[in-house]
């Protein structure tokens, strides 16, 4: 699940938190780089941030923001694959994770160019975007050992807004494309053919949906779990302090 697309791993679909870890850190090298790429990725996803603003203000109205930060939307989103394998969380559900929002930016939105004036891309973008920023922001300062507790607070809370708001962009948005979907025959393969084989996009499109029925509340509650566990221990140790 894109909203998708969430110190934690990307298991969180990058929307709160997630179980962490206590393994060996990575060594100097290692850590040099994870500090380089999520500055990277922090700074890439506040300039859509701004981005966002400017557009706006430009033009008195939210409507198709979409196209004033489609091209570096594309870049960082697809430029998280870079972090399958090397966040603390399993490989498989990080790729998934990932993927889902590569999936929407590519394989829905961009190649259903009818549903970029859509309020639901807006929607879904907004969230990603402040989920991003904050997550990016929370693994830095995790990595540095500096994690101020308003970057972990909201970490851990602004999920509970921005998860659901996300998906519902997302699934508005795919919901949007089925009859240009449909009309236009969009990445389907139909019989006869050399390989005799099948594949209805569309129908695909609606069966990505369904799987978010049984997938979201089983991460959103997963993801509350996480925020009384992380955020009860945090004021624990404050008070023994």
């Amino acid at each position: 699940m894109a909203a998708a697309g969430s110190g934690g791993s990307r298991a969180d679909n990058g929307y709160g938190g997630q179980q962490a870890r206590r393994r060996k850190g990575p060594g100097a090298l290692a850590t040099g780089y994870l500090v380089i790429y999520n500055v990277v990725m922090t700074a890439g996803w506040l300039v859509i941030a701004v981005g966002l603003v400017r557009a706006y203000l430009a033009k008195g109205s939210y409507h198709s923001l979409y196209y004033s930060i489609e091209k570096p939307l594309k870049f960082f989103q697809t430029g998280a694959l870079l972090e399958v394998g090397i966040v603390p969380s399993s490989v498989v559900l990080t790729a998934f994770q990932v993927m889902s929002r590569v999936f929407l930016t590519w394989a829905v939105t961009h190649s259903v160019k009818e549903v970029q004036s859509e309020d639901s891309v807006l929607l879904f973008v907004v969230a990603w975007t402040i989920t991003e920023i904050i997550r990016y922001s929370f693994y830095t300062f995790s990595l540095l050992n500096h994690l101020p507790y308003l970057i972990k607070w909201a970490r851990y809370t602004l999920f509970i807004v921005l998860y659901p708001m996300g998906v519902s962009g997302e699934l508005l948005t795919i919901y949007a494309a089925l009859p240009f979907v449909r009309q236009s025959g969009l990445y389907s393969i139909s019989l006869p053919n050399k390989y005799n084989f099948s594949f209805d996009y569309y129908t695909f499109l609606i069966l990505v949906m369904i799987s978010y029925i049984p997938i979201f509340p089983q991460l959103y509650f997963h993801m509350l779990h996480q925020r009384r566990k992380v955020l009860s221990h945090t004021e624990e140790h404050k008070k023994s302090e």
